[in-house]
């Protein structure tokens, strides 16, 4: 299977990131994909940008014959996401402004990235995949 994913909240994060992180020499793309978290009462993302940009990502990334591992971080709530002081918008690493956000991460260092307005935009989606 071409694509591994992992799952992780803000509270789980550190564990599956090192996971993550300890197999990227196995796979031609490692990327994380900053989301919303789900709405139970729909069960889709309370983030509009993000209900239009995952099943564009999924397609991209499913219809690639490379292997690679998306890691898919939930920011949480809107209230959660909301806060400035969110873990990932203070995280030097990472610098969230929005979701969805789509980092291509190589060499344990963002290599390219794709902000909430265009992480739906499948040429780009593919530009940054086929980053080398």
């Amino acid at each position: 299977m071409p694509v591994r994913f992992f799952d992780a909240t803000v509270s789980t994060f550190d564990g599956v990131f090192e996971k993550f992180r300890s197999e990227a020499s196995q796979n031609k793309a490692n990327l994380i994909l900053f989301l919303a978290d789900k709405d139970p009462a729909t069960s889709l993302s309370w983030c509009p940008d993000c209900v239009r940009a995952e099943p564009v990502i999924y397609k991209k990334l499913e219809s690639s014959p490379d292997d690679i591992a998306l890691l898919r971080a939930y920011v949480g709530d809107r209230p959660t996401w909301r806060n400035p002081q969110h873990p990932w918008r203070v995280e030097p690493k990472f610098k969230l402004t929005g979701v969805p956000t789509l980092i291509r991460w190589e060499n344990d260092a963002v290599k390219g990235r794709l902000e909430d307005h265009e992480a739906h935009i499948e040429k780009k989606i593919e530009d940054l995949i086929a980053l080398t």
